[in-house]
């Protein structure tokens, strides 16, 4: 009778257990971002976009005959905090499968924990390439670093023609150091000489040293591959000691907060590589700039936009697969090809990185406006 009873006890543990998995009548979903911190409009912004495209999957009644519940924990911009929040979904909360962070150095925390309990993790924003080389349950929907660096190399050389360009990083920052490495050599390769290299850490408030010494080599432009949390206090700094040429940066620089203030005047006619344009006309993204609008009241930036392709693009291989199982979950991601995204069209390819055009956008007045597209 006891064999029998703990027969049956160990049985009723394992239904409940599997019956659990994905929430029962839900389907549970991670998230992990910056929601606050010195770079919260990432994490917020991420956040907003994943949410509009859980609404609308739920409206058309879901999946596998669930509602989608999105669970989302704040990492506080902190690599360690990230970690931690990952393995609580996966334990704790039991996810299907993870929508990770924009800042790759927090992608990369959490995705080891997710490759090694073999949950499918999507990036919205992580271009660091180190990021899906971690494990084969790891998925982006952006571009990666060295495709942007040429798209900013190919910029600089063609549009801005500029030959001498000085260089600063965040030298804490994957993202900072990774673009900063592929733009020198990309830049060098196509003729450009790289006069000087500075560095700063996140969090950073005084950069006049770096800049002075930058200022002394008298380049045609500065490329800043950093957080818009820094580079608006840069330009304005750079301003106050005399450089005038253009500065110039990759996606990170793109947030409401980067032309607060004096930084306004600072960053005039300067640019930035980025995933999309809100003047695109196309439907789609005029479509989705319009309910993001009437939901936050507010005007979506690239993070949104992300966020949305990469929850619907996990969504559809979940409807693929037909279940939730992380295998299934993940070979679905791994066939993806020519996903109309809200970005554009999105292929995976082998390495699980997204195959897509990147826009070059230049400031005007404090707005980012339409320059230019590189098709990959």
């Amino acid at each position: 009778m006891k064999k029998l009873l703990f027969g049956l006890i160990a049985i009723s543990f394992m239904l409940f257990s599997s019956c659990n998995k994905g929430g029962g009548d839900k389907l549970l979903i991670g998230e992990f971002g910056s929601l606050t911190g010195t770079e919260a409009t990432f994490g917020i912004s991420s956040s907003n976009g994943l949410k509009l495209a859980m609404e609308e999957v739920n409206k058309s009644g879901g999946l596998l005959n669930k509602q989608i519940e999105i669970i989302t924990y704040d990492d506080q911009g902190k690599p360690s905090e990230a970690a931690t929040v990952v393995q609580k979904l996966i334990t704790k909360d039991r996810v299907v499968a993870i929508i990770g962070e924009v800042a790759s150095s927090r992608s990369m925390a959490g995705a080891g924990i997710c490759q090694q309990n073999k949950i499918p993790m999507v990036s919205p924003a992580s271009t660091n390439p180190e990021v899906t080389l971690i494990g084969d349950y790891i998925f982006r929907v952006c571009f990666i670093d060295p495709f942007q660096a040429t798209v900013l190399s190919k910029f600089a050389v063609n549009t801005l023609k500029v030959k001498r360009v000085a260089v600063l990083k965040d030298v804490k920052n994957a993202y900072s150091t990774g673009l900063a490495d592929f733009f020198i050599k990309e830049f060098k390769a196509m003729g450009g000489e790289v006069i000087e290299v500075q560095s700063y850490q996140n969090g950073d408030k005084d950069f006049k040293a770096q800049l002075t010494a930058i200022k002394a080599k008298n380049p045609e432009a500065i490329f800043i591959p950093g957080y818009y949390t820094e580079v608006g206090l840069i330009a304005i700094q750079a301003r106050e000691i005399g450089i005038t040429q253009p500065l110039f940066g990759g996606d990170g620089w793109e947030s409401e907060k980067l032309t607060e203030g004096k930084a306004k005047d600072a960053l005039e006619g300067c640019f930035f590589s980025t995933h999309v344009s809100a003047e695109n006309p196309d439907p789609g993204i005029q479509n989705f700039i319009k309910k993001y609008q009437e939901k936050y009241n507010m005007m979506p930036d690239a993070m949104s936009f992300l966020a949305y392709d990469a929850g619907m693009i996990l969504f559809d291989a979940i409807k693929r697969a037909g279940s939730t199982d992380a295998n299934k979950i993940r070979e679905e991601l791994a066939k993806t090809k020519e996903f109309q995204g809200v970005t554009g069209k999105i292929t995976i390819n082998e390495q699980r990185n997204a195959i897509k055009p990147a826009v070059i956008l230049e400031i005007k007045n404090g707005h980012f406006k339409f320059k230019e597209t590189v098709a990959p």
